[in-house]
């Protein structure tokens, strides 16, 4: 999108709303800058009539008439900028609310493309510098061009011949701000996008601060985040610069035309052209006018950063998931839960080798089904495939012979329970971890769901019970607690399938013991696939996929694969080993 492109997108989706406060806003900003020209215009008469023909009647009234001028103008820009920052913080709102919107829609392909901690710089740095935009930039622009407005027409009424000379700094202001505004914008993407690989930094080793300290790689850490952190100052740094480089030319080339005034002034007066009090109320006009043209040079800066952020922020907000529910979808009813895959097809990007390679795969209803085989060769893949994180490239997959793709992914996910071997926990209490998977479950269904578990066995030694915080990603609890927990959330959504990816961690006898019996209730009666790590779970499963490179290589149950799969054999050979 172009510049005028962005800003009519902004205002259409995010300002025009607002329209009305602004409109009061700039109702206050009309009055401040008829106060600040009464200001100058006043200093004409003060002088005049209080000081050369000392007129006694008007030594109150005139005073009294400046100071109702500064009040209005206090006032006047204490209630605009209340209202634009009380809009600018509404826009902040909308634009993080659809950004965020946009993510958690987002196909899981994009957002595991980039790093959290950009996508966190883009809804707070970025965000920020759109709401700069929105609120400084359209304040600023009214209330300044309509006090230059005010003032000029002051300097005018005391000499046009002046007030031409005067003139001459606006547009020379403008050609400096342009440039420099030119220079900003890029140096902003840069700067944003330092922010965002410091942001994404710090994630990671706050949550692998253990490993940093066991490898001892503390100074190692510490050099690259003095050199992403330099970065970031180098570029934040060049920015200020060059946003306060617009203050030496404006006083260089005020410094030039006030003493071009006086120097012309001068012979007005000894020619009776121009008295002493208009000159001086021209001057307090003229000296009035710096601030608001040096905001209006600097306004091109704040606008280019504006945009800047919006060029990010904006294709992520517009960003349409390509898995969504076709037009005319049908409501997917489970009963017995019997899933298909009839020659799938999967890649990551079309420029990559195929992860599933004409798939068929038939996984009965009601029964535990295993996929085996060695890390990468796509059993992950297949399970990602069933609630639809990722689409098939080519063939079909369904559930009680229904095509999934011809199914509304609500009512495809809502039958679809999730343990994975990584467990994601969120930094909340028990209970609000547990019922996740249900927000009105009752006390009832979520103790239920914790006894079957077997977390209520440690839920009920901790001191707040089902209101402890379990810290970020469950930090406080033990490998085999989190675990439970994400078994007993997936118990309380009681969907008819379930997708089961064993955890390869070692625990002890007893813990190992209790997650058994607990995935055996969870999985007891309905359609279950698991990637099996363990070989308790493999002999206990109805049925069992080979998967090799993509492929199926042996199917069938575990004597039948003993005897025809070479590759289940080695597999099933390491797991006794290990065992």
């Amino acid at each position: 999108m172009t510049n005028i492109e962005i800003l009519k997108r902004l205002y259409k989706d995010y300002t025009k709303k607002y329209l009305n406060k602004i409109l009061i806003s700039v109702f206050f900003t009309v009055l401040l800058a008829a106060s600040t020209s009464s200001v100058a215009y006043l200093l004409d008469p003060a002088i005049k009539y209080l000081f050369i023909e000392q007129n006694t009647k008007l030594v109150v009234i005139i005073p009294l008439l400046i100071v109702l001028a500064f009040a209005t103008k206090g006032a006047s820009l204490y209630l605009a900028k209340v209202i634009m920052i009380k809009v600018s913080e509404e826009v902040r709102r909308d634009i993080q609310i659809d950004m965020f919107s946009a993510l958690i829609k987002a196909d899981t392909q994009l957002v595991d493309s980039k790093h959290s901690g950009k996508f966190i710089t883009n809804l707070t740095n970025d965000v920020g510098m759109i709401t700069q935009l929105v609120s400084t930039a359209i304040l600023n622009l009214f209330k300044d061009s309509l006090t230059l407005i005010g003032l000029l027409c002051v300097m005018f009424y005391q000499n046009w011949k002046l007030s031409l000379v005067a003139i001459i700094m606006i547009p020379l202001a403008s050609i400096a701000a342009r440039t420099l505004g030119k220079r900003i914008g890029k140096i902003v993407t840069q700067q944003m996008n330092k922010a965002g690989i410091l942001t994404a930094y710090l994630i990671e080793i706050f949550k692998n601060h253990k490993l940093m300290k066991v490898f001892q790689k503390e100074n190692f850490e510490k050099i690259r985040a003095f050199q992403m952190i330099n970065d970031l100052k180098e570029k934040s740094q060049k920015i200020n610069t060059i946003y306060v480089r617009a203050s030496p030319i404006m006083e260089f080339l005020t410094g030039i035309m006030i003493a071009f005034l006086i120097y012309i002034s001068a012979k007005l007066v000894s020619n009776n052209e121009l008295e002493v009090s208009n000159f001086f109320s021209f001057l307090a006009a003229m000296m009035l006018a710096y601030q608001p043209v040096r905001s209006l040079a600097t306004l091109n800066i704040v606008i280019h950063q504006g945009l800047s952020g919006a060029k990010r922020v904006l294709p992520i907000v517009d960003d349409k998931p390509k898995i969504k529910d076709k037009i005319d979808v049908n409501e997917l009813k489970v009963n017995e839960g019997k899933i298909t895959f009839e020659n799938v097809n999967f890649s990551y990007s079309s420029n990559e080798s195929k992860i599933l390679k004409e798939i068929n795969l038939n996984f009965q209803g009601k029964k535990m089904t295993a996929l085996v085989g060695h890390s990468g060769a796509g059993k992950s893949t297949i399970l990602n495939l069933i609630p639809r994180f990722y689409d098939a490239k080519s063939g079909d997959i369904k559930i009680d012979d229904h095509s999934i793709y011809e199914s509304s992914l609500i009512s495809l996910r809502e039958n679809i329970s999730l343990v994975s071997q990584d467990t994601t926990l969120f930094d909340d209490t028990i209970k609000n971890n547990i019922i996740y998977a249900k927000s009105d479950a009752t006390g009832e269904e979520i103790e239920e769901a914790a006894k079957f578990s077997f977390a209520d066995e440690f839920i009920e030694k901790l001191p707040n019970k089902y209101e402890t915080l379990i810290g970020e990603n469950g930090i406080r609890l033990s490998g085999g607690q989190k675990q439970r927990l994400s078994i007993a959330r997936a118990l309380l959504k009681k969907s008819k399938i379930i997708l089961l990816d064993e955890a390869t961690s070692s625990l002890d006898a007893e813990t190992e013991d209790k997650i058994q019996k607990a995935i055996n209730y969870l999985t007891s009666g309905r359609t279950t696939i698991v990637i099996a790590h363990r070989l308790s779970t493999i002999l206990n499963s109805d049925k069992i996929y080979v998967i090799n490179e993509g492929d199926v290589v042996g199917e069938g149950k575990h004597e039948e694969l003993l005897a025809s799969s070479k590759e289940y054999k080695n597999f099933y050979d390491k797991q006794v080993k290990k065992n």
